[in-house]
């Protein structure tokens, strides 16, 4: 686990979730597979409904500390709220972009739950717009991403990605993948498990997917 008194700018994530073997060089040192389905109420666009899987390496010591605890239990449900609250000290990792406008969210995420499928951690949470978006003639995008690129962050494709039944005549999803040039790759994968790159740089935008939202 990196010591935060060697980097300030970690992120919360990476401190909390992170279990990470001493030899571990290069950027990033954690793997995070997501899945989103938009949430639609009264014909506005609501929130995403995030599916967030952890890999191994990352979940271990989640895991250890959920031991054999039933899923609904208190164990759970504590290590789920802390979780949470670390997602909700970096705004969900997430931004959420309508035209050249930054769409706010809420600070209270609905329905949050963390489980164990195998050897793997998910948190499944509802990001909630903190006002509910028109979706006739819109287009949105967001990203999801760790800025200091400590955690990767994920689509697998573009099946990851789902709209609910009554918007799929007229909603579509696009998933765009980055190619950072060679340098900037070669840079990031030299980085130490104690390195920061500099906060300015936001490390992570530069490899995170955009999501595309379109209405007609």
């Amino acid at each position: 686990m990196m010591d935060i008194t060697k980097s300030g700018r970690c992120s919360a994530l990476a401190l909390t979730l992170l279990a990470l073997s001493a030899g571990a060089f290069g950027h990033p040192h954690s793997f995070i597979t997501l899945e989103s389905q938009m949430v639609v109420e009264n014909d506005a666009l609501a929130g995403l409904a995030m599916r967030w899987t952890m890999d191994e390496m990352t979940s271990a010591d989640l895991l250890y500390d959920a031991g054999g605890a039933a899923p609904d239990s208190p164990v759970w449900k504590k290590l789920a709220a802390e979780v949470m609250a670390n997602v909700l000290g970096q705004h969900y990792f997430t931004e959420f972009w309508h035209g050249d406008r930054k769409v706010t969210f809420s600070n209270l995420p609905r329905d949050y739950r963390l489980a164990r499928e195998g050897n793997k951690a998910v948190l499944f949470f509802t990001l909630p717009l903190a006002h509910p978006q028109p979706l006739a003639g819109q287009r949105y995008r967001f990203t999801t991403f760790d800025p200091t690129y400590y955690v990767d962050m994920r689509y697998d494709n573009a099946n990851s990605l789902t709209l609910p039944e009554a918007l799929r005549q007229r909603c579509k999803l696009n998933l765009n993948t980055p190619e950072p040039d060679a340098k900037l790759q070669a840079w990031a994968l030299s980085l130490d498990k104690e390195d920061a790159p500099p906060q300015e740089m936001e490390l992570g935008k530069h490899f995170a997917q955009q999501v595309t939202l379109t209405c007609q």
